[in-house]
């Protein structure tokens, strides 16, 4: 690295990724995400190990938008089978068949079926992708240790940096009010988490 590509280097800010709190319960976790959705952000989670009943309420969370992919893309394929078969069984090759008309609705329906299921699992998978913003290879909160507890008997939430009221030092005394056990501020250039929860910041 050339001298002035170190200066600028050496200068640049830590940029903020994430604020991460950790609690002890699932009653502490309910509590911090209405909180947390009372004051008004948007742009945070919860992370626990086994579903905590009531938490969409909590989070404000709205019904699935999933339904409003995969209902269009389903009569998509219902309306691409019937046209098929209207267009080969009626106009491009009519045959007879069981002295039913080519355009028989009843013989059809088998066929408008099966692209409806087709046409809307693929809406399904693809459009839990996209509202999910997966793949996604790697997130700034894996950078701290302590997040690995998620998986066993802590409870986490994160507030994102790209919430628009978030604030290093106004989310920080909105967070000692939720009195999670342990604070973290995640930052997302180099991988460095400071705690802040003790009253002492330690960079590792």
């Amino acid at each position: 690295m050339s001298a002035p590509q170190k200066k600028r280097a050496a200068g640049r800010e830590k940029k903020p990724a994430l604020y991460l709190a950790e609690f002890n319960s699932a009653g502490e976790i309910l509590h911090a995400a209405q909180k947390t959705h009372a004051a008004g952000y948007k742009n945070f989670d919860t992370h626990t190990p086994f579903p905590v009943h009531g938490m969409d309420d909590a989070m404000g969370l709205s019904d699935s938008k999933l339904g409003l992919i995969v209902f269009p893309i389903g009569l998509m394929g219902t309306i691409g089978a019937f046209s098929m078969m209207m267009w080969m069984n009626g106009y491009d090759y009519p045959i007879v068949i069981g002295g039913k008309p080519p355009t028989s609705i009843p013989s059809m329906i088998p066929i408008m079926f099966e692209l409806t299921v087709l046409f809307s699992a693929f809406a399904t998978v693809f459009g839990m992708f996209h509202l999910n913003q997966i793949p996604r290879h790697h997130h700034p909160i894996f950078t701290s240790d302590r997040f690995a507890g998620f998986s066993d008997d802590k409870f986490f939430l994160s507030i994102e940096a790209e919430d628009p009221k978030f604030d290093v030092e106004k989310t920080k005394t909105f967070i000692a009010g939720l009195h999670a056990s342990h604070v973290e501020l995640v930052f997302d250039d180099d991988k460095t988490v400071e705690e802040v929860s003790s009253g002492h910041a330690e960079a590792h």
